[in-house]
């Protein structure tokens, strides 16, 4: 299991396009259906250790935040050569099996995850009402085998303060989990 940061996306950065499949329904979710209301993305797969354990609190935070009016999508960027585990057919099951009240899309190409500079799973961004960043880094304290119980804390701080009109929290801490696994030679420069 590999503890890879997230890159920290500058603040204020505009949302980067997507029209991406959603497997459980086969319909194409793109981020000009969220125009004019706040939108978390999310970056997540079906087997990292670090989203398993925060995937139920993940679901309840998604669906409280989507019920005040924040459009919500996950997207699995993962190769699903190498890991057929995180492939379209595996993620449409874990969408139904757990509960997933938002779409949860396959980035085939890898290229949204590269937009968006994604680097691990989970890696979150939430974007105000314009789709500018005002919160990216981890869901909280949570990590496998340090026996912190999952709250998104850190990310229900971001989503009250931006749903009240009040400024981003001042200290965001990078998400850690598992690298995105990039196909042989599709890997992004942007790791130095």
């Amino acid at each position: 299991m590999s503890r890879t940061p997230s890159t920290m996306l500058e603040l204020g950065t505009r949302a980067p396009d997507f029209s991406l499949p959603e497997p459980a329904s086969g319909r194409v979710v793109s981020r000009a259906d969220f125009e004019g209301r706040p939108l978390l993305v999310a970056f997540l797969c079906n087997h990292c250790p670090y989203v398993l354990l925060i995937r139920d609190a993940f679901v309840s935070v998604a669906a409280e935040f989507q019920a005040r009016g924040v459009g919500v999508v996950a997207i699995s960027a993962n190769d699903p050569v190498d890991y057929p585990e995180d492939g379209p057919e595996m993620m449409a099951e874990e969408s139904v099996r757990h509960g997933f009240g938002f779409p949860y899309l396959f980035d085939e190409t890898q290229q949204v995850a590269k937009d968006y500079r994604a680097a691990c799973t989970p890696d979150l961004y939430l974007f105000d009402a314009r789709h500018e960043l005002v919160y990216r880094g981890q869901f909280d304290a949570a990590r496998p085998g340090n026996q912190v119980t999952p709250t998104g804390a850190d990310l229900r701080a971001a989503l009250d303060a931006l749903l009240a009109g009040d400024p981003p929290p001042a200290d965001q801490r990078p998400s850690l989990g598992c690298n995105i696994k990039w196909r042989l030679g599709n890997e992004p420069d942007y790791f130095g």
